[in-house]
């Protein structure tokens, strides 16, 4: 009983920090949840449970505030699931130390350019061909889709090669790369993360490994930190919003290097 609850307070406190980030963490969870002593098909079923819950509890508060853009999580998100398709199903061709190590050496350049100084965003429209304008509130950003199509695309397909969401790479490609605002950026991936856990819960609980003891009270306290989490964003600076995304992105990038060479 006692271990059951120091597990449910761990998983409280990550999510807390992943919905505040905009990542889905679902190898924190896995890795937590393992270590625990809990079976790897249990753990990670029961992590992408605990990824619905705290991403719908995220999205609802970040959409309740306005703080994430619709027509962003359909391009992203569209693009990201369709090659997580593919890269899923290609997934078997490649050696998983060669992914996991290429995956990490990109999350870490991903971490690092949140870490650095954000540049001015553009305000005004670009009528040129391959941008697309967006005017939201009083925020305006212009979306290269010559750069963004081909990245999400890339994204897509190795988040799905090693089973990530890929929220990891998707926030610093929308704030460094489109200029979309942190808090934005974040309220949409949280979104996006939500359809994307869902449909892997669904393909994970299919072949068993749900255990409603362990997952249904992580469940409720993945909410419980979904919604803190969102509230804690919405009073954060954007500042400390991307510096504490760079820096979570990082660990994941160290924990994944770790992972490749242990051989998990």
């Amino acid at each position: 009983m006692l271990h059951t609850a120091m597990v449910v307070l761990g998983i409280f406190v990550l999510t807390v920090v992943m919905i505040m980030s905009g990542r889905g963490g679902g190898n924190f969870y896995v890795i937590a949840l393992v270590l625990s002593g809990v079976p790897v098909h249990t753990a990670s079923t029961t992590s992408q449970f605990i990824l619905l819950s705290s991403a719908l509890a995220g999205a609802f508060i970040y959409g309740k505030a306005k703080t994430m853009s619709w027509p962003l999580v359909a391009f992203f998100g569209g693009l990201n699931s369709l090659m997580a398709f593919v890269g899923g199903f290609q997934a078997h061709l490649y050696s998983g130390t060669s992914l996991k190590i290429v995956l990490s050496v990109a999350l870490a350049i991903a971490g690092v350019a949140m870490l650095l100084p954000e540049k001015k965003v553009i305000k005004t429209a670009a009528v040129r061909l391959g941008y697309w304008n967006i005017h939201e509130g009083e925020d305006t950003y212009v979306v290269n889709l010559w750069l963004a199509a081909p990245m999400t695309l890339v994204t897509g397909f190795f988040s799905g090669m090693v089973g990530i969401s890929g929220g990891a790479f998707l926030v610093p490609l929308m704030v460094v790369g489109c200029g979309v605002p942190t808090r934005t950026a974040i309220g949409t991936a949280t979104a996006m993360l939500a359809a994307t856990a869902f449909m892997g819960f669904m393909g994970n609980a299919l072949h068993g490994g749900f255990d409603p003891v362990l997952a249904i009270p992580c469940g409720i306290v993945a909410i419980l930190g979904g919604v803190i989490g969102g509230r804690l964003a919405l009073k954060t600076k954007s500042k400390k919003l991307k510096t504490l995304s760079g820096i979570i992105t990082i660990i994941a990038a160290v924990i994944m290097m770790l992972n490749a060479f242990g051989g998990e």
